[in-house]
């Protein structure tokens, strides 16, 4: 599932892909193994970005072994500068909600005691909930929410916190981290410095501008750092596969959720899986590989369970379905379009999974079930976990 690229010279390593959508071409001051432990090239059916730079590390379009995952967490948590105060972090949806929290619980643990609160972007609205819109212009479905807390514990925090730590699986121009610093003002009126945590900085020459952008100082904790050039071959990128949601239509036609309580209306704690559920799954006789999915932005739940699990000796992979459409290229060997488990309509996919590959599936999801949850977990003989809260979740077997 590796796409094919060429090395050019040493300091900084050159890397130049073919896509087919254009080529691509990458200057990197890590060099090319630091790039090929965490990321892979993938080719978009987007004409905004017609390319892609796959995580695996992220247990988002391809299988991420958990602790790995955890490795990536707490090098990115160590980037975090102190600060008075509470820490506020925002995961980034779709892709980044689970690297976000997993940010912030590795933070939290390496700093015991200290007041910090998570939050994450979302394209759904919480019933009663209140918001603030912001736009990810790059993006297939740009339109993005944030809600704020409901716990006044929490809206304290938030209005007094002087650092806000953004999480994303990659930084190009800052674009939409601008957009949610500048709207994040209003309700952040103490808001003094801007951390940005995102395993790949591909901003170059841009970097020295942020903070200008942003309206006070950024850092910036990465794991590889470099530029980019893309050449589009406009005839090569077909439209987009990706069905536009009502939601990224017009105002008043959002999907509104019943919030799992893992982040869209904040959470000040670290998740933990149900210790039954846990503790049974692990004692299941399974003959090799389980896969803990999880379903559009409810990965981080996937994350806990796969990590609770591999702990307890299970050889376990995490990987989720996405909204995003990318083409059977490179870092994508295998495209399975699923049914929405967030009634929108919209076309969801899931990449380099095949029916039968992994020995037993487990599919987290925070929506009720449906015939679109039964409809997937039949393709992959599945089994249904419906997380209602952090501490809870019912098993729907379907297979």
């Amino acid at each position: 599932m590796s796409s094919a690229v060429a090395a050019v010279g040493h300091a900084p390593s050159t890397i130049r892909s073919e896509l087919p959508t254009g080529v691509l071409r990458l200057e990197l001051e890590e060099g090319r193994s630091t790039f090929a432990s965490l990321l892979d090239f993938a080719a978009r059916a987007n004409p905004k970005r017609a390319f892609l730079f796959l995580s695996k590390v992220l247990g988002k379009h391809y299988p991420s072994i958990p602790s790995e995952m955890v490795s990536v967490h707490r090098q990115l948590a160590a980037t975090v500068p102190d600060a008075a105060g509470p820490v506020v972090f925002i995961g980034m949806a779709e892709t980044a909600t689970g690297l976000g929290q997993g940010v912030f619980e590795a933070w939290a643990h390496a700093h015991p005691g200290s007041s910090q609160l998570y939050m994450q972007s979302t394209r759904y609205r919480v019933p009663g909930a209140d918001w603030f819109g912001f736009d990810e212009s790059h993006s297939h479905a740009p339109r993005l929410f944030l809600h704020l807390p409901q716990r006044d514990t929490d809206r304290v925090a938030l209005a007094a916190a002087t650092q806000v730590v953004l999480v994303d699986d990659e930084l190009s121009t800052g674009n939409t981290f601008v957009n949610l610093v500048a709207a994040l003002r209003r309700v952040m009126p103490a808001l003094s410095h801007v951390h940005i945590a995102t395993i790949a900085d591909f901003t170059g020459n841009r970097r020295a501008l942020l903070s200008e952008r942003m309206g006070s100082p950024c850092s910036i904790g990465r794991l590889l750092r470099g530029a980019w050039r893309f050449e589009s071959q406009h005839d090569a990128v077909p439209e987009t596969l990706a069905m536009t949601s009502p939601a990224q239509c017009s105002a008043g036609h959002e999907v509104q959720i019943e919030d799992a309580g893992y982040g869209r209306l904040g959470r000040n704690t670290c998740v933990s899986p149900p210790k039954r559920l846990v503790e049974r799954l692990a004692r299941e006789p399974v003959e090799s590989t389980t896969l803990v999915l999880g379903t559009g932005e409810f990965m981080h739940a996937a994350f806990a369970l796969g990590r609770a699990l591999e702990l307890r000796g299970v050889d376990v992979r995490v990987q989720s379905t996405t909204r995003s459409p990318i083409l059977l290229w490179g870092a994508v060997g295998h495209i399975l379009t699923v049914p929405d488990p967030y009634g929108e309509g919209v076309q969801n996919y899931l990449y380099n999974v095949r029916p039968g590959q992994y020995a037993r599936v487990l599919i987290c999801h925070e929506t009720a079930p449906s015939d679109q949850l039964i409809a997937l977990a039949t393709m992959l003989c599945a089994r249904l976990i419906h997380f209602t809260s952090d501490d809870h979740a019912e098993e729907i077997p379907v297979c």
